[in-house]
């Protein structure tokens, strides 16, 4: 279980706002020795950040033991230090500049920034991303126009500096970043360890239907595990966490990628890891892949967009249909079938416009493919998807709508052994996370079409057969790796 400490150069300091007995003194700080098991985080509220001060010593000792400690000393020292923080935010002056107008002659403003949070609307967006690329508890940001708008300073101030307003602000995106500190009306959680799951409630098609999150959720509750939801702007809140489960259709080009990242270098136990993400998302990858380690698969070939008689070179390996892909498509989104050269010229040059290397497979009919879930590289469930009636794949993407086909859900000792082996002989390269691979099955063998790192789990669909278990087995996975860690 994670804990956090707010600490303060003295009790007094924090008399503005609700007490805690997770407010203790800089000196405590200092002294203390208790050796707690979970994870320990600490918001460094001393008065001073300045070189060798005690709120630099705290940001030093809480790294030297391990904690998560905001403000780190890397944002100490970049914030002394105009040109490397001009140079992190170059970029997000391009986006405010659009919602700022351009005033007649040279102007000053200053901005005060809580956890991220502002008073004025028209900073919102600025003040989160220099709280996700600085975290630092309070900030006053100063902006100058001078032909352009542009960061004149940025610097950490104290809360005991602060305005009446501006301590309600302070004390509001306290409680939002950090709940458990703050509100003492709640009973301090017992539960031995702490996981946070990423779910976006504006994803159209997410992995996991809200039946099956509350199936997770009561799972890790028997587990002695706390399951809590977070958002894609709550990447700041991970430290809280001892591990966290994406439940968001994850990409390369995506917060989900971030806070895998993000996640992993903080120590916490991930599904997915971010080195599942990449290799997974890119079909390209996973092409190589599986040509490296004689992955039974169809026929592919990788393609680039300057290549030269690309269609010959294609037909001279591969037969009619074939099926066109982009790396990184999902849901079926992005496959093109093309039954002959003009379909194939067609389908090249529409997804060239989206990538520079495209895949061409040879085209396997089926009434179904297998999914096969995989976790720590054993078989977890197995399902046989349909074709949507009168449709080659499992997915139909429409201006208005998707659709799906059918589905059968099997105990995976039902499952053709060829099958299986396809399987789990894709996971192992990849990682030993918790992944959906679709195989096709023809004549007894099984030819592996890709992996998922983030596959579906839906209520009354993936769990059909398996049922509350299946949610057991993985929350048995979480809690198996983070008593690992701890115990290190």
């Amino acid at each position: 279980m994670s804990q956090t400490y707010i600490v303060v150069d003295h009790t007094k300091d924090w008399s503005a706002f609700l007490e805690s007995d997770r407010v203790i003194t800089f000196s405590q700080y200092l002294n203390m020795t208790d050796k707690h098991h979970g994870r320990t985080r600490i918001i460094n509220l001393c008065k001073s950040n300045k070189y060798l001060s005690d709120g630099y010593y705290c940001s030093l000792l809480g790294e030297s033991r391990g904690h998560h400690v905001m403000p780190s000393v890397r944002v100490l020292n970049d914030l002394s230090k105009k040109d490397l923080y001009e140079l992190y935010f170059a970029d997000l002056l391009i986006d405010l500049t659009k919602k700022l107008t351009s005033p007649e002659e040279e102007k000053t403003l200053k901005v005060r920034s809580f956890f991220g949070k502002t008073a004025d609307a028209t900073y919102k967006e600025l003040a989160r991303k220099l709280f996700e690329k600085m975290p630092c508890p309070a900030l006053e940001i100063a902006l100058k126009f001078k032909k352009s708008w542009q960061i004149s300073s940025l610097q950490a101030i104290s809360h005991q500096s602060l305005s009446d307003e501006d301590e309600t602000l302070f004390a509001e995106a306290l409680e939002a970043f950090s709940h458990k500190v703050w509100s003492s009306t709640k009973s301090r959680r017992s539960a031995r360890y702490d996981l946070a799951i990423l779910v976006n409630p504006e994803e159209q098609l997410p992995p996991s239907d809200a039946m099956a999150l509350k199936k997770f959720v009561q799972a890790g509750k028997q587990l002695d595990i706390q399951v809590d939801f977070i958002g894609p702007k709550d990447i700041m809140r991970l430290p809280e966490y001892d591990g966290l489960f994406i439940r968001e259709t994850t990409n390369i080009d995506h917060h989900t990628y971030r806070f895998a990242k993000k996640a992993e270098a903080a120590g916490l136990v991930v599904m997915d890891d971010p080195q599942s993400i990449m290799r997974c998302t890119n079909k390209v990858y996973l092409a190589d892949l599986f040509r490296t380690h004689k992955v039974p698969c169809p026929k592919t070939r990788i393609v680039h967009r300057n290549e030269e008689n690309i269609e010959q070179a294609l037909e001279d390996n591969i037969s009619y249909p074939m099926v066109v892909k982009i790396p990184d498509g999902a849901f079926s989104k992005g496959v093109i079938k093309a039954k002959d050269r003009t379909e194939l010229t067609s389908s090249l040059n529409e997804l060239f416009k989206k990538s520079s290397l495209l895949l061409v497979q040879e085209y396997l009919y089926t009434e179904f493919d297998w999914r096969i879930g995989i976790l720590n590289n054993k078989p977890l469930f197995a399902c046989r998807y349909y074709m949507v009636k009168n449709h080659w794949q499992i997915y139909q993407h429409s201006t208005n709508k998707s659709e799906s086909g059918g589905f059968d859900t099997l105990p995976t000792f039902e499952v053709p052994r060829r099958v299986l082996q396809a399987a789990i002989a894709a996971t192992k390269p990849i990682g030993d996370g918790l992944y959906g691979v679709d195989v096709k099955e023809i004549n007894g063998r099984g030819y592996v079409i890709e992996v998922n790192d983030n596959p579906s789990i839906d209520r009354g669909v993936e769990d059909k057969y398996l049922g509350e278990e299946l949610y057991m087995q993985i929350m048995a996975e979480f809690l198996r790796r983070m008593q690992l860690k701890h115990n290190h």
